[in-house]
């Protein structure tokens, strides 16, 4: 066991940071009191995890699971006829270390009741400009396909699985095992996100129908797409959004689809059986990473009061 003059109590932010991430709290809470959206709080902890089998959800025996997004519970306040909300809280996701994750982070999730992902969009982008100190940065939004199509030389809507892992491959430089969407992953944080405009707020969106989540899915000429975006800026995923899926039995089969043994939210699933979710748009940001960028740090710790090795 480490003797007390061996640890390392420092906190891994300085006053600078702490005072940049007091002022951006203070600005997310003017931006959204001036729209008339209503600050909320959910259970950190709670009885059923986040259904994604991408993420691994952190669990306490006897207890339940430590929240990896406060979604479900502020879905189920919209079923309640809450309308417009927002919510800044600590999440966890276990295993995620390293110079852009740590297991406990910040996030600011909200919603907007009879919006889409275009128009969420909009709104995201009046954010990030505000969040970032970055008011004149250009917008960019490109579809998912039009996205890999340039960057990559693949079409998804129309390649098949030994087109995309042989790209993914090439890209990882190695061969991995991985399905579909797992190379498509590999080929966007590799090829793709790398490539995007500098300095530039770039949405994707529309992606493929097999990354829905908890999306919706449209049909076009081509096939299937998910309604959602993901917000990137020099290289870095800040936002992830939703026209969120309103279909209480297609939510259901999703869940059960992707829970890999884990307890679904039946209190979720039961609100929107019984009461139904507005149609509406959502979006999960990452405030840890906005200050990353606001201050040019080169690592999330150094935008946390004390990271995981100090807490």
């Amino acid at each position: 066991m480490l003797k007390p003059s061996e640890l390392e109590w420092r906190p891994s932010a300085n006053r600078q940071t702490l005072q940049a991430r007091q002022q951006l709290m203070q600005q997310i809470r003017t931006f959204f009191v001036e729209r008339g959206v209503l600050e909320v709080e959910t259970p950190i902890l709670n009885q059923a995890p986040v259904s994604d089998p991408n993420i691994e959800p952190l669990q306490v025996a006897g207890q339940g699971y430590l929240h990896t997004s406060p979604e479900y519970a502020m879905k189920r306040l919209l079923c309640d006829g809450i309308g417009d909300i927002f919510q800044i809280c600590k999440v966890f996701r276990s295993g995620e270390a390293g110079r852009r994750h740590n297991p406990e982070f910040s996030m600011l999730e909200w919603y907007r009741v009879g919006w889409n992902h275009h128009h969420l969009m909009v709104e995201v982008a009046e954010l990030a400009r505000i969040l970032l100190a970055a008011p004149e940065a250009p917008i960019a939004i490109f579809s998912y396909r039009e996205a890999v199509q340039h960057h990559a030389g693949l079409d998804v809507m129309t390649a098949s699985n030994d087109d995309i892992s042989a790209c993914g491959i090439q890209c990882a430089g190695q061969d991995l095992q991985l399905d579909r969407d797992g190379w498509l992953d590999v080929i966007v944080s590799h090829q793709v996100e790398p490539a995007l405009p500098e300095d530039t707020l770039v949405f994707l969106h529309d992606f493929p129908a097999t990354q829905a989540a908890l999306a919706q899915v449209r049909q076009t000429e081509r096939g299937p797409v998910a309604e959602r975006f993901e917000l990137f800026y020099n290289g870095m995923e800040l936002a992830n959004g939703y026209h969120e899926l309103t279909d209480a039995a297609e939510q259901r089969q999703r869940f059960e689809r992707e829970a890999n043994g884990r307890p679904l939210d039946e209190r979720l699933l039961a609100a929107m059986a019984e009461s139904g979710l507005p149609e509406c748009a959502g979006v999960a940001m990452g405030l840890d990473r906005i200050l990353m960028h606001r201050l040019e740090l080169g690592t999330i710790q150094s935008a946390i009061s004390f990271d995981a090795s100090r807490a």
